[in-house]
C-alpha cells in the first residue's frame, strides 16, 4: 500500500489491542462474506481493510465464497472530493468496490431536517445495501461504529440495528483511539483524519434540506480544502456562513480572509464569519439552542482589530 508523505511508521499495537483486532478477524472470518458500508473515515477504512485481509475481494456473490465489498454511499450529503478520497483508498488497498446511489434527501421526514434526520439517511443507505446483500448472496453488512459510539444519541445506529447491521469494531469493543492506532499499525494514511460528518449536520435543525443548499455547503468547504485546511465545518445560517476551525489555523484563515471571504460569498452565502469558540463536533446544537457562548464575528471585522 502507497505510504503518504503525511504518515509515519507503523506503531505496534497493545496486547489489549492486539487481543481485540484477533476477535474483529475471527468474526469476520466467521461471516465469510461480507458488504462494507463505507464512507472513507479511519473507522470504515479499517472495517474494509481487515474484511479484505481476512476475506479477500469479490465483487458480486459466487455461491459460498468468502469476500468483501466496499459499498461507498453516493448523494449530495456526502462531498464529491470524500468520495474520490475513498475511492482512491479501496484501489490503493485493492479492495472491490461498489458506488451505491443513496436518495435519502427525497424523503421528506429527511428533508425536513429534524433531530433524527440520521435514522432516515441510514435507513435509505442501508436499505439499498440490504437489497443487494439479498440479491447477491451476501453474508452481513457491517459498518465503521465502535464502542466509543456507544452513550451518544445516534440514530442512525438505531437505523444500523433494525436491519441487521453488525459493528465489527463496536462488538469488539475496539475504541476510537484504538482504531487509530489499527489504522497506522496497518499502514492506513487516513489513520489521522479528522471525523467528517454529512453536510446535512451543517444546517439548523428545522431547516429543509434540499441537494441545491448541499451543493452551497460542500462549495463553500471547498475553498477551505484548497487552502489545505483539514479541520472545518461550514455551518449555514441562511445568508450567513459560520466557519468553525480550530484556533491554531485562525492564522490561515486571516492571511488569505480576501480570498476565502470571496469564494465562500460566489458559493452564494451574503455574510461570511468566523467563530472565536473554535472547531468542536455538533456545533449547531448550542447555536439551535440559544446558547450565547458561540461568540459570532465576522473576518472584516475581525482584520480591524488588527489595523
Amino acid at each position: 500500500m502507497t505510504q503518504s508523505a503525511s504518515q509515519t511508521a507503523a506503531t505496534t499495537l497493545s496486547a489489549e489491542t492486539t487481543a481485540k483486532l484477533e476477535a474483529m478477524c475471527a468474526a469476520l472470518r466467521s461471516y465469510r462474506s461480507v458488504i462494507v458500508a463505507y464512507s472513507g473515515g479511519v473507522d470504515s477504512a479499517v472495517v474494509m481493510a481487515v474484511a479484505y485481509r481476512e476475506l479477500g475481494g469479490r465483487s458480486t456473490a459466487a455461491g459460498d465464497g468468502s469476500g468483501a465489498l466496499a459499498c461507498i454511499g453516493v448523494s449530495p450529503s456526502y462531498p464529491a472530493r470524500e468520495m474520490r478520497d475513498a475511492v482512491a483508498l479501496a484501489d490503493d488497498i485493492g479492495v472491490p468496490y461498489r458506488l451505491v446511489e443513496t436518495e435519502e434527501y427525497l424523503d421528506p421526514n429527511y428533508a425536513a431536517n429534524p433531530n433524527n434526520r440520521c435514522y432516515f439517511c441510514k435507513s435509505e443507505l442501508h436499505n439499498r445495501l440490504h437489497e443487494i446483500l439479498q440479491q447477491e448472496d451476501w453474508g452481513i453488512v457491517c459498518d465503521g461504529a465502535n464502542a466509543s459510539d456507544v452513550g451518544d444519541d445516534r440514530p442512525g445506529m438505531v437505523a444500523a440495528r433494525e436491519r441487521g447491521v453488525r459493528s465489527p469494531l463496536l462488538e469488539a469493543g475496539i475504541t476510537k483511539a484504538e482504531v487509530r492506532d489499527i489504522a497506522r499499525h496497518l499502514g492506513l494514511p487516513v489513520w489521522d483524519k479528522p471525523a467528517m460528518a454529512c453536510l446535512s449536520s451543517r444546517v439548523p435543525h428545522g431547516t429543509p434540506i434540499d441537494s441545491q443548499l448541499l451543493r452551497q455547503i460542500e462549495a463553500a468547504e471547498d475553498v477551505l480544502v484548497a487552502l489545505g485546511l483539514r479541520q472545518f465545518r461550514v455551518r449555514h445560517h441562511d445568508e450567513i456562513a459560520r466557519l468553525e476551525l480550530p484556533p491554531d489555523d485562525f492564522p490561515k484563515i486571516l492571511a488569505n480572509y480576501e480570498e476565502i471571504v470571496a469564494g465562500i460569498k460566489a458559493a452564494g452565502y451574503r455574510y461570511v464569519t468566523l467563530d472565536l469558540a473554535g472547531f468542536r463536533s455538533g456545533g449547531l446544537n448550542a447555536t439551535a439552542n440559544g446558547n450565547a457562548e458561540n461568540a459570532l464575528i465576522s473576518v472584516d471585522e475581525l482584520m480591524s482589530f488588527h489595523q
